[in-house]
């Protein structure tokens, strides 16, 4: 059974939507090629009061994304030489996101969007087959294990938090 999510899966809070999509699958499809890995590890940033979330400052011209509709994805340049896929999640006007962090085979989120040909392209598209990124859920039960996010200790409390999900 494949099932494309639909948008409105992503409109609920960040931490259900970054824990029910583990075990889910991130496709790509580019020069006619497709491809659908796994999703094995992610972290949820929760708005502006979140340390670690881009949108601590508010809006900016790299952050506008995380303001917008769910289901859009925000991806950003990091570090001067790694692309990062984040999916927005909830309401609109209320900045958060899932960064996901690994896919069955991939640990790292520099190292997934490398492999899958993920750039700033896909900056603001919405998930879906359109875009040629998207996620399905193909009947996959996984056991999750929670942790705090990895690389954000400038965040104080807030890099403590158990906001990354990872199969078990």
């Amino acid at each position: 059974m494949k099932k494309v999510l639909p948008l409105k899966f992503f409109k609920a809070p960040v931490l259900k939507v970054a824990e029910s999509l583990v075990g889910k699958y991130l496709v790509r499809k580019s020069r006619g090629k497709e491809i659908a890995l796994m999703i094995t590890e992610v972290e949820a940033y929760d708005g502006c009061n979140d340390l670690a979330c881009h949108a601590r400052h508010g809006k900016t011209k790299r952050n506008e994304v995380m303001f917008g509709e769910a289901g859009h994805f925000y991806v950003y340049f990091t570090y001067g030489m790694h692309w990062m896929l984040n999916i927005v999640t909830g309401p609109k006007d209320y900045p958060a996101a899932v960064l996901i962090r690994g896919v069955e085979g991939i640990e790292g989120p520099g190292r997934l969007t490398k492999k899958l040909k993920i750039d700033k392209k896909l900056n603001g598209k919405t998930a879906s087959k359109k875009s040629g990124l998207w996620f399905e859920d193909r009947g996959v039960a996984v056991r999750l294990k929670r942790t705090s996010r990895i690389g954000v200790n400038y965040a104080g409390a807030w890099a403590k938090k158990p906001y990354r999900f990872v199969i078990q």
